[in-house]
């Protein structure tokens, strides 16, 4: 299978600017190509991840990235359907544009003839006067084609319109491929779907300015089956990659808990299984779907690849921690899910998904009350049956005593612990300091 036909069957390419141009050029030896990330936020997210993946496939095929941090971009702001972009602090910026600078490194081989390139489009801008820009790059663009680009017209015909600064944005995207064209011969520019009409702007201008045919190929918006946007928790986290942020816990849970009408379309998108592989082992998951074998495949793989044996280490240890198959933590040669509990937060861990507030409880509270104050249980009468029937939980351990009282050794890191009701039905308590 020839490189495009294999991206197009994953489902990584919404639209080529030439397809059988392009299908020839990925098929040379070695081209160079770029990607811009702008530092809207102090980490990468989903919507980079597949950028980063189609980079890494491209890669994987001889081809040379170039990766292009924002920083002069990000300061402008790509202009959003919704509204004007909130202008943030330049050393805000600068401090994200070191964030996403280590944070992409890690998906990379920087070495041979075909490794990848960092570079901060920043170091072109910076010193250009806008006298100089405006006859140098600005003349070759006309007002109607800026205008007509899908997202600006949107914003034309809203209530709020759009600032000159967001409609110059376009301008200086397209200069970034111009000057990568001219100094790295960079001849294929990749974005998301949404950014094709910027995209294309440096292609024109890269006509106009030199007289050369390049190549742009966007990845569609990922949704899911149901035609929602793909790439929020239950809770309505974002997909962070910094694990400070979204904890590898969390992130593997993500994967793990995707549907099976969605399974088919991430596991292509999402890892550099085989063609062959991923056939498989959709096959045998259609055969058990039962044993979820597509999903924990998605889950594991991503996982890894973003953070690395250690992080999904974590986030198996502690998904077995809070699913009940690790009893006693105390006993438990448990570094790593002391790690994650520390540095994400129990809180965040436990209460993330259901967007819930831990409920606040006292050593010597009668376990009873305690599961009636949590509303895990309707009245005293119903804790005290579910007790009777073995429905009642503390830290995964079957509550047997409808007298039990609360001790300091309940409670992880003499803070947290946790109550179920049955299989599923999960929350947590906190000692009222």
């Amino acid at each position: 299978m020839k490189l495009l036909e294999e991206l197009k069957w994953r489902g990584l390419v919404s639209h080529t600017t030439d397809e059988s141009q392009l299908a020839n050029i990925l098929e040379s030896p070695s081209i160079n190509f770029y990607c811009g990330f702008d530092p809207t936020a102090p980490s990468l997210h989903h919507g980079n991840l597949v950028q980063i993946i189609l980079m890494r496939h491209l890669q994987l095929k001889g081809h040379k990235p170039y990766l292009v941090i924002g920083g002069a971009t990000g300061l402008i702001g790509d202009p959003k359907q919704s509204g004007e972009r909130i202008m943030r602090a330049k050393d805000k910026i600068t401090i994200w544009v070191d964030n996403l600078t280590q944070q992409i490194k890690r998906f990379f081989d920087f070495k041979g003839q075909n490794g990848a390139v960092i570079i901060n489009n920043l170091d072109w801008t910076k010193d250009i006067t806008v006298i100089d820009f405006l006859r140098d790059i600005g003349k070759f663009f006309r007002v109607g084609n800026m205008i007509s680009k899908e997202t600006v017209a949107k914003r034309l015909n809203s209530l709020d319109g759009i600032s000159y600064t967001e409609f110059s944005y376009q301008v200086l995207q397209a200069w970034d491929y111009l000057y990568l064209y001219q100094k790295y011969n960079i001849v294929l520019q990749t974005g998301g779907q949404d950014q094709w009409g910027n995209l294309t702007a440096g292609l024109d201008l890269i006509r106009k300015h030199q007289g050369k045919q390049v190549s742009v190929l966007t990845t569609p918006i990922i949704t899911k089956a149901d035609g929602s946007k793909f790439g929020k928790s239950e809770g309505g986290q974002v997909l962070w990659l910094n694990p400070s942020m979204l904890s590898p816990y969390l992130f593997y849970q993500f994967w793990l808990n995707t549907s099976d009408n969605d399974v088919e379309k991430l596991i292509k998108i999402f890892t550099f299984l085989s063609p062959d592989e991923i056939i498989e082992i959709l096959k045998q998951h259609k055969l058990h779907p039962e044993q979820r074998l597509a999903q924990k495949t998605l889950a594991k793989t991503v996982t890894t690849f973003v953070h690395g044996s250690k992080g999904l280490e974590q986030a198996l240890t502690t998904s077995n921690f809070f699913f009940g198959k690790i009893k006693d933590i105390n006993n438990l040669e448990h570094k790593n899910i002391e790690k994650t509990l520390d540095k994400t937060s129990f809180y965040q861990v436990l209460y993330s998904l259901k967007n819930l507030e831990p409920t606040i409880v006292k050593i010597g509270d009668n376990i009873v009350d305690v599961f009636v104050k949590t509303a895990l249980s309707q009245s005293k009468s119903d804790a005290r049956r579910s007790i009777k029937n073995g429905g009642l939980y503390l830290n995964h351990i079957k509550i047997s005593d409808e007298n039990y009282i609360l001790t300091k050794n309940d409670f992880y890191y003499n803070k947290y612990a946790i109550l179920r009701k049955g299989k599923k039905n999960t929350v947590g308590i906190q000692i009222d300091k």
